[in-house]
Parts: C-alpha cells; structure tokens; sequence
C-alpha cells in the first residue's frame, strides 16, 4: 500500500467563479506552460501547494474540475496595490485542456494585450 505525502493530496479547494471577459483576462496566467489562473484570495498556501479549481466562466452553468499547483503568491499589502492572491497552474489533463480552451475561445485576440493583469 503506497504512503500518501502532503504532496499527493490536494490542499484544498477553492471555488472560482468568473463573470466577465476583463476579469477573466486579468486573471488567465497564459505565461505559465499550461496556462492558469490567478486567484483572488488570502488563503494561506505555499509554493507547490496542490489545489482543486472549482471553476465556472462566465454565464456557464457547469463548473469544471481543475487541479493545479500554486506557483505564484501576491502577499496582502503588496506593492503597486496589486490583489492579494495565488496563481495556480493547470495540471496537464483532460479537465485542465477543457478550461484552457474555453478561457482562450473566450479571450481570442485579447491574450496579445498589453493591459494589466493581477500578475504582470
């Protein structure tokens, strides 16, 4: 029987419902292999934290399992008065394709913007 580590059980999981196309562009990380996604919140995690998105886009009813990993921390009462929160990359899988897809069929010609987004 194989031990179970920290590392191969998810922290947690956290809801993320995503409403409009500027808020989505702000927090698609498509700079990570993958893609994924910035998330606001002060939840305690760590770096290579394991994290499950429950993820609903836009009007979508369906919300979308995605497992991820954190991979970007902005601290509260961080400078430039960015958004407290983590970025979460996308695990490579058939969840995590299906997210991807539908956050880029949703951003066409905007992931080539110079706007600001929570993390860059």
């Amino acid at each position: 029987m194989a031990e179970h580590t920290p590392s191969d059980t998810p922290t947690g999981v956290l809801a993320v419902a995503i409403r409009d196309k500027n808020a989505l562009y702000a927090s698609y990380m498509s700079f990570v292999k993958g893609g994924g996604l910035f998330i606001p919140t002060t939840r305690a995690v760590r770096l290579g934290d394991e994290l499950i998105l429950l993820l609903t886009l836009m009007d979508e009813v369906e919300k979308i399992p995605v497992a991820g990993k954190v991979v970007w921390i902005t601290p509260r009462g961080s400078q430039n008065g960015k958004v407290a929160g983590v970025g979460v990359q996308f695990v490579e899988d058939e969840s995590s394709r299906v997210a991807r897809n539908k956050i880029e069929t949703y951003l066409a010609g905007a992931l080539t913007s110079e706007r600001h987004t929570h993390t860059m």
